[in-house]
């Protein structure tokens, strides 16, 4: 999937493309600018290379080897999925790569034949709450003092679910 995008004043085309184990170094770096507990690469390559787990990267067209400006990770098994984690750039959040990487993952769950898929998301992160409701998700469930922050309160996990079917 392509999808153009104005930044600054710059138009720049993305694509999704599959994540391989080889890409765990940039996702480890990636993940860092996010999370209070970034993923190491030996988790992501450990994680992509289970049966089970898949996920997608978004590359600017023309540049196959710059890093990708965003990733998510998802796990499908009995008939479910689950986002692992995702994280776009932060140059380039509300651009439209989350929804790109998300619909991904969607597209992929329903070709597996999968019913539904669930995440979790920091209570305090609006503009992701935002976006997974625009996709359809809806609060299924709430783990409280589930993230640590840095020198700050724990936060909830809200627990969203989407179906597939």
């Amino acid at each position: 999937m392509r999808a153009p995008f104005s930044l600054r004043g710059r138009k720049r085309e993305f694509l999704t493309e599959r994540l391989l184990p080889a890409d765990a170094a940039a996702l480890s770096h990636l993940h860092a600018h996010g999370f209070s507990r970034p993923w190491s690469d030996g988790e992501f390559a450990s994680l992509l290379e289970q049966d089970t787990v898949f996920g997608f990267a978004a590359r600017e067209v023309g540049r196959p080897r710059a890093a990708p400006g965003g990733f998510v990770l998802a796990r499908q098994a009995a008939g479910e999925g689950e986002i692992l984690t995702i994280m776009v750039a932060p140059a380039l959040r509300r651009c439209g790569l989350g929804w790109m990487l998300m619909d991904a993952v969607m597209r992929e769950l329903y070709a597996q034949r999968a019913q539904a898929l669930f995440l979790e998301v920091d209570e305090t992160n609006r503009a992701a709450i935002g976006l997974y409701r625009k996709l359809g998700f809806s609060q299924v469930g709430a783990r409280p003092a589930y993230y640590e922050q840095h020198a700050a309160p724990r936060t909830t996990a809200l627990v969203m679910r989407r179906d597939l079917g």
